[in-house]
Formats: C-alpha cells, structure tokens, sequence
C-alpha cells in the first residue's frame, strides 16, 4: 500500500476527480440557470380547480410538495393580487375536486398588480357597452382596435414626456445662470421663463387628455368563484387565451416575452417587464472601466516589470499589488466613497457647478465613480497578467531589438507590448468577468434600484457620468432579496441571471477572439 501512494497514480486520480466534480457543479450550475431563466417566458395552460368545499378558483400549476402532514400537495399561481393578497397559494391533492382548462379564460397582463385570470364578461368605451356573451367576436374584434389605440397614445405619450424633459431641461439651466447672472440679464431670463411655462402648461393639459382616453375604456371581468373586476385600458399590457393558443402561438408569445424582457422597461417594482435600463447601465459601466483600468495597469506593469529597480521596495510594491485582489470589495467601494464622490466631485461642485449648489452635481453617486471604483478594484489581476506577458517574452528577441539599433523604448513599444497583447488581455477578461457580477461598490457609488433616465439622452452633452444608473446584479440583489412579494419575483430572479451570465460570456468571448487573433499575428515573434 505504502508503494502504491508513493508511485503517485492515486493523486493523480483524486486531483483528476476532483476537476471533474468541480467540472459537473459549475455545469449544474449552469443548467439550472438556464432551465429556470429560459422556461421563466414559457406560457402554460391555466386551470380551473373546483375543490372539495365547492369553491373555485384560477391559475397556473407551478410545483409540488409535502406539507407537514406528509400530504401531497400543489402549488397554484392564482393572481389576481388586488383581489387576494397573495401571488401564489397551496392546496392539498386530496381537496382537489376536479380540474378544468376552460378555452374562453383570459390572461391579463397588467402594469400593476400582476397578472389577472378571469372570463371576459363587458367591455365599456365611454357610453358604449359591448357584452361578451352577446356578441363575442365583435367583443375581441374591439378589445383589439383598442389595444392598438393604446400603442398610439403611449407613443404620443412619450412623445410629450420627452417635450416636458426638455423644458424642465431648459427651466434648469436658465434658474443656474439667473443665479450668476446680472439684474438686466434676469429679467430677460424671468420673461423667458414664463414663456417656457406657458408651454408646459400647454403640453401638461394635452399630457393628461391623452391619458383620459385609456381610461375611458374599460375591461370587465370575474373570476372563476364569482369575484368581479373593471380594468382600464392603460392599466392592460396584453391579453391572451392560454387555453386556446396552439404550439406555435406559445413559440410566437415566448419569443415576444423574451424580446420584451431584454427592451422594454421594469414595472411593478422591477418584478415585471424588462431590464434594459440595467443592461446599458452595466455594459456602459463595463466599457468605462475598461477604458480605464487597462492603460492603467499596463502603464503600472511596464513600469514594474522593464523600468523599476530591482529590490525590496520593488518586492513590497508587488507584494501589496497582490494583497490588493485580496481586499473586499466594500472596501473598494469605501474609498470610491471618500475619495471620488466627496473629494473628487466635491471639489468639482465647489468649481465648476457652485451655482447649483447645495444640490450636488458630481458630488454624489454616478456611472463614473462606481466604474473607476471597478477599475481600481480589478487593476491588481491586469497589472499581474501583464507582467506574466511581458516576462513570457524571450530574453533573446530583445537583445536581438537592442543590437540592431533601437532604443529601449523603441523595443518596448514595437516588440515587448505587442508580444505580451494575449497576457495583457487575459488580464483584462478576468477584470471583466470580476467587474460585471459586483454590486457590493456599486451600492455606495451610483447604483440604484430605479434611475429616472439613463446616461445617455438627447439633451447636451449627451454622455452624462455623473448620472445614477441601474445594474443587473443590483437588480438580482433588489428583487431577490428586497422585494415584498420575492416568490413572484423569483422567475424574473433566474432571468435578469442568465442575461448578466450571456452578458459577461459575450464580453468574455469578444476579448478572447481579439486575443487569439494577437496571438496568430505574433506567434512568429515568441
């Protein structure tokens, strides 16, 4: 036995092993990621459940288990929130009467409140009524005209929404210089201003008869126990019969959620709709970074590696650039705080924005400062790799650059740096991989549950960093772990997952194919 350990097959088998555990949890991991996060658009069929009692009630079958009696039980998602109080409820097998699949229910997708399942039963338009029962297909013929009346007036909507940013646009930068302005000077600003309000008010009023439209037209329904419900328009997203669609209406439908998801906005405290806001809030944060940290790392481990004297001071520098991958990342954030936010931007309010004082301008959290906080927080793992890359040269290539003539800077810059583009880039993939999932800094530097708008607008200078912005791991965090109703939200938990992992894979894999393309061009060189 003794023999056989020293020989060393056995580790070999055991660290062999142990790769391949590890290999199969991370793609378990994965798996599970992608089933919950892709069947998250998946439409199933709705039942009718009569119970024993003789009541009813509506909704989707989501899961099975066992209660403290060791009864087989079933959970239901009934929605109707407004109604009930609660998303999801639990029954037990043996209560269950019979289940039904009614083809004439409906599925209302709403801006709040979630979802509702319940029959059609009128449908109001100002005086106008139109009974289901009398007269179905005109019943859906109209529901549908008026849906894309709706599509219509949103966009007129947004249309009005973005004439009055405009105008608050304007309001605000006449009431900073009226600030510093002379006494002629304010009048002109002060009549100004009033014409500017003239056409807010103007643009108010048409706001809200657009507004009145949606609500002049109303949907009546009642629940499968008798409860009754009347939805205006502006309150509805979609409607459909889940009972009714075929495979390649729910194929369509779940395309269409997954397009919605990845472009629309999030609603109903971010456990609905989309995520768009929070995917260009990190990939514009990402970019940043990016921008930031890898001339600054290369800069550090140039310097480092061909320039700095060998010596203690030399091994201490390193030894804390490595201590530094190590630090939490609340620390990171901490500093991001007190260096960047208060003293950084403080100093820039001071001056150049003191006229819109006390109301910070670059003195609070912003895009800029959480991702040069991110850039700080990963400069220790592409100063490393960089150094790996450029020490991963031959010795001979640069006595070869030096004995022909050129400068150390000349070798440096032709020779060593593109010779060291894969490690450098390695570099930079793993500060992307670390960069994207934080959310710890991000917290205390810009991030936030909800941005009224997102950095980039119409409105000059277009580019605004010191802008709050949204971010999908924050997102995770919010609606995992701060959302009243988390059950709900646990679909759009697995979702906003696996769009961060496609995210940072996309990212990941865009670096990797430049890399390898650097190291086919210099392969002949090392």
């Amino acid at each position: 036995m003794k023999k056989y350990f020293k020989d060393g097959s056995t580790y070999v088998w055991l660290t062999g092993a142990m790769a391949s555990l590890s290999m199969l949890l991370v793609a378990g991991l994965f798996l599970l990621i992608f089933y919950y996060g892709f069947s998250t658009f998946w439409q199933s069929n709705v039942a009718t459940v009569k119970l024993k009692d003789g009541s009813y009630i509506s909704g989707e079958f989501k899961k099975e288990g066992k209660n403290y009696n060791d009864e087989d039980t079933i959970q239901l998602k009934i929605g109707n929130r407004d109604l009930y109080g609660l998303d999801f409820r639990w029954f037990t097998k043996k209560n269950i009467d019979s289940v039904s699949y009614d083809k004439e229910l409906l599925l209302v997708e709403r801006n709040e409140w979630g979802v509702f399942y319940g029959f059609p039963k009128e449908l109001q338009i100002g005086n106008e009524s139109i009974i289901y029962e009398r007269d179905k297909d005109r019943f859906y013929q109209i529901l549908e005209q008026k849906l894309k009346f709706k599509k219509t007036v949103v966009m007129k909507i947004e249309d009005l929404e973005h004439k009055i940013s405009k105008i608050n646009y304007n309001l605000k930068n006449l009431d900073l210089e009226r600030k510093s302005s002379t006494l002629e000077r304010k009048e002109e600003i002060e009549n100004e201003v009033l014409l500017i309000e003239e056409k807010y008010q103007v643009l108010e009023k048409r706001l809200f008869e657009q507004a009145d439209k949606l609500k002049n037209i109303k949907l009546r329904l009642y629940t499968s126990d008798g409860l009754e419900k009347t939805l205006t328009l502006e309150n509805i997203e979609r409607y459909l019969k889940p009972n009714s669609l075929s495979i390649l209406g729910k194929i369509g439908l779940y395309f269409s959620k997954i397009w919605e998801f990845v472009s629309d906005e999030p609603r109903e405290s971010n456990t609905e709709g989309g995520v768009f806001p929070a995917i260009f809030g990190t990939v514009l944060m990402v970019l940043i970074m990016s921008i930031v940290v890898l001339p600054l790392g290369v800069i550090a481990a140039v310097y480092l590696n061909e320039y700095a004297k060998p010596g203690k001071f030399l091994n201490l520098v390193r030894i804390c650039v490595n201590n530094l991958a190590g630090v939490p990342s609340i620390v990171f954030g901490v500093f991001g705080l007190g260096f960047f936010i208060y003293g950084i931007g403080g100093t820039l309010d001071q001056l150049f924005f003191s006229d819109a004082l006390p109301s910070p301008t670059f003195g609070t959290g912003g895009i800029l400062w959480a991702s040069l906080t991110l850039a700080l927080l990963t400069v220790p793992v592409v100063i490393v790799s960089t150094e790996e890359g450029l020490n991963a040269v031959p010795k001979g290539i640069r006595d070869g650059s030096l004995a022909l003539g050129s400068t150390k800077w000349e070798t440096l810059k032709n020779i060593i740096i593109p010779s060291a583009m894969p490690g450098i880039l390695t570099g930079l993939i793993l500060a992307i991989a670390r960069a994207t999932g934080e959310v710890a800094p991000l917290m205390i530097t810009g991030v936030v549950k909800l941005a009224p708008s997102m950095p980039i607008d119409s409105f000059f200078p277009y580019l605004h960093f010191e802008r709050k912005f949204m971010h999908l791991g924050f997102h995770i965090y919010d609606v995992g772990f701060q959302s009243p109703n988390s059950e709900a939200a646990l679909p759009m938990v697995f979702s906003t997952t696996l769009l961060l992992i496609l995210i940072v894979i996309t990212l990941n894999l865009t670096a990797i194919l430049l890399r390898n393309r650097l190291k086919k061009k210099y392969k002949g060189m090392i």
